[in-house]
């Protein structure tokens, strides 16, 4: 039997084999539904509600009288690597690219193994008569069962638990409701060629661009053009060029305005000479009001959360990581059953849902949410805004469970996300946030000086958020009451100096939102407007793609800034712009979704993919060598992979050879070119002193530090000195 066939045609094996489940009973006087869950968490909590009477827990599955309840953990089945199409497919290549297999195989993940097989030995025992998927309801979810239920030849009908809370009304409903397995094939088949597409590029594109540099590189279908994003982003600061101008402050009695040029509408003034010249002219004058606008303004509550923007305000409000945000999100779901289900891309609920709605608000009258609940629970209003079936995917938006709280039972950062949860629920029912501005321009000898304020008049939806840490952008200056015509006098103008600011470096949350509103980015109109719903990755994905392209060195974390490095700079510089486009990948996220609604064909979706790969091996090919990079990881010739090196601290390049980077280990600072001969090096330790990585740092990018404290003598007894690099050595200089 070739390679191909064995990973798909294991021996058959069932529950009576000793080798799997020993001394174990297993009672088959009657045929039982076996259950698959995702986790064992999961399979706990569903046995708990179906399962009527004496359960037994066993390796690997829950047994009851009519049901059995297994679990996967996480993905039991992966894709097989293409070592196991073809030997030769072990060492890396350029001739043998691209990889593209005629079918796909699928095997056991090696460190879940044990469970696989326990699995797939109760899918194929006698005494199942079928099945039920409960796995996670989505894309993710069924792509794992499916993987499971195909790897494991099975053929016996399944039915497909669908629910977004795991509170035990939800599972009850949802067993009263299961659906037929085949309702949602056109889902697993938009999962299958994800997982498909993104192993095509992600090892011919990570293959090629390794082997034609002689370092790691990994490409992805959709961390590439986010990574895009960012250099981008960072090459707008690097060649940004600051400039000075002035502003003219007009110092009124009660309040203060700002010179502008009405006919440009700008306030900047270019010379210092001419905001003088500006002061000196108007100082001590009475300006005329020669126009006051004022404007009622309202702002909507905002939508209800799903995953991203979750994330977004869990980044804003606490500086949590994606990843953190979903990790909190998720043991909210799963093990306290207060929120529904949390990786959703709808900011909508569906009609059928204001019964629960109201139930859940009823339920959350209690400290601190009772301040607000009452004033709003007799009188519901559901608007489009909360209510919308049409705009509801797989899930409806991520809101509280009915299940009344015991917060004293959660953990600080539980706590937090789901304050956040339940004041967004609270907030699209309250009023408007309502302001009135008020702009007011006054003139004096031909020069125009501006003054905006805001008075707010509600509140609104607003209430819950006035004592949140994260401070909202402060309210403008409150103007007493003027009309057109006053006069005011110049009391006196203060000049400022100022200078022009460079784009800001990405943080997570402002980083999700590049990737959800990916189609912005774009400047085809026509794509553009495509893309309008389509963003890079998903919201349950998104998190995972920033945490990888800081694993493979691509980006750093900064405080709250994410940051390309050189290397990822360096591969952005050298693919294709098709390859980085966010365009093309959201296009391609677009016909998944599609595809999950029976609307695009995925032979037609994975031909494009084929196309593209066969595109990005001939422009590897053509590319130039990146030198100057550090190498981040181990080549592995026997198994044929490389490996990342946990991540390096870089201070900054050689000072000697100016070639490598200065990069932090357990000894102190060396150089990178090491090996090449460069033998530059800063001790941990200099003269009995722990240095700090700042004056490592200093050292290493001014040649000197400032005088240090607290050096040792041999004999005994400190002195102080600064240390200076002199002839490609650190050394004591002169204070």
């Amino acid at each position: 039997m070739d390679i191909s066939m064995s990973y798909f045609f294991y021996d058959i094996i069932t529950l009576s084999k000793r080798n799997i489940i020993k001394n174990e009973r297993v009672i088959y006087n009657m045929m039982k539904t076996l259950v698959i869950a995702e986790k064992p968490s999961v399979a706990r909590d569903i046995a708990k509600v179906i399962i009527k009477g004496k359960s037994l827990s066993k390796t690997g599955y829950i047994e009851g009288e009519k049901y059995i309840i297994t679990w996967a953990i996480g993905h039991l089945v992966t894709l097989c690597e293409p070592g196991d199409y073809d030997e030769k497919y072990k060492k890396w290549h350029m001739g043998d690219l691209p990889i593209i297999p005629e079918k796909f195989m699928l095997k056991p993940t090696v460190k879940t193994k044990k469970q696989f097989n326990i699995v797939k030995g109760l899918m194929n025992s006698k005494g199942i008569e079928d099945i039920i998927c409960a796995t996670d309801s989505g894309r993710e979810g069924e792509l794992i069962f499916r993987y499971i239920y195909s790897l494991s030849n099975c053929n016996k009908p399944f039915k497909r638990l669908w629910i977004s809370s795991m509170t035990e009304e939800a599972i009850k409903k949802g067993f009263s409701e299961l659906k037929e397995g085949s309702l949602y094939d056109d889902l697993y088949k938009s999962a299958k060629c994800r997982s498909e597409a993104d192993w095509l590029i992600g090892i011919n594109g990570t293959r090629a661009y390794t082997i034609r540099n002689n370092n790691i590189f990994s490409i992805g279908r959709v961390q590439t053009p986010t990574l895009a994003i960012m250099v981008k982003r960072q090459m707008e600061i690097d060649n940004f060029t600051s400039e000075k101008y002035w502003e003219l402050n007009s110092i009124y009695d009660d309040f203060t305005g700002t010179w502008i040029d009405t006919k440009e509408n700008n306030s900047k003034i270019s010379t210092k000479e001419r905001a003088q010249e500006i002061k000196k002219k108007v100082k001590g004058t009475e300006g005329k009001v020669v126009d006051v606008k004022k404007e009622k303004k309202t702002v909507p509550p905002p939508l209800l959360y799903d995953l991203t923007e979750l994330q977004r305000d869990g980044n804003k409000y606490f500086g949590y990581t994606a990843k953190e945000t979903l990790s909190i999100a998720q043991n909210l779901y799963e093990k306290h059953k207060l929120i529904t289900y949390p990786r959703t891309d709808s900011r909508y609920l569906s009609d059928d849902m204001k019964g629960v709605v109201k139930q859940t608000l009823k339920n959350l009258n209690i400290s601190p949410y009772d301040k607000y609940i009452p004033k709003i629970i007799n009188n519901i209003k559901f608007t489009s805004r909360i209510i919308n079936n049409k705009k509801i995917t797989d899930h409806h938006a991520c809101i509280p469970t009915p299940k009344v709280p015991n917060i004293k039972r959660l953990s600080g950062k539980e706590k937090n996300i789901y304050d956040l949860v339940v004041k967004r629920l609270i907030a699209v029912f309250l009023p408007r946030y309502r302001y009135e501005t008020t702009t007011i321009l006054v003139e004096s000898k031909k020069e125009n000086f501006i003054s905006k304020g805001n008075v707010i008049t509600d509140l609104g939806w607003k209430v819950l958020y006035k004592n949140n840490k994260k401070k909202e952008k402060k309210e403008e200056e409150q103007l007493p009451p003027i009309s057109k015509g006053d006069t005011l006098l110049f009391n006196d103008l203060k000049i400022k100096q100022k200078k022009t600011k460079p784009p800001k470096q990405y943080t997570e949350r402002t980083l999700l939102s590049a990737m959800e509103n990916a189609g912005r980015l774009i400047d085809n109109d026509e794509l553009k407007e495509q893309l309008k719903e389509n963003g890079l990755g998903t919201p349950a994905t998104r998190a995972s793609i920033i945490e990888r392209l800081i694993k493979v060195g691509y980006i750093e974390r900064n405080k709250k800034s994410l940051i390309p490095t050189k290397k990822g700079i360096a591969i952005i510089k050298t693919v294709p712009k098709e390859l980085r486009s966010p365009g093309l990948t959201g296009k391609w996220e677009k016909a998944l979704k599609n595809m999950a609604k029976g609307k695009f064909s995925p032979h037609r979706f994975m031909e494009s993919i084929g196309n593209f790969t066969d595109f990005i091996i001939k422009e590897a090919n053509k590319s130039k060598p990146i030198e100057g990079i550090e190498k981040t990881y181990k080549y592995n010739k026997k198994k044929g992979k490389g490996k990342y090196n946990k991540n390096k601290v870089t201070i900054g390049i050689c000072p000697v050879c100016k070639k490598g980077n200065i990069t932090k280990n357990s000894k102190g600072y060396g150089c990178s070119e090491y090996l090449n001969g460069c033998k530059f090096f800063i001790g941990a330790f200099i003269a009995g002193k722990k240095l700090t990585e700042g004056q490592a740092k200093q050292l290493v990018e001014k040649g000197e530090t400032p005088v240090i404290e607290g050096f040792s003598y041999k004999n005994g007894g400190t002195f102080n000195a600064k240390l200076v690099v002199k002839d490609g050595k650190v050394t004591f200089g002169r204070n």
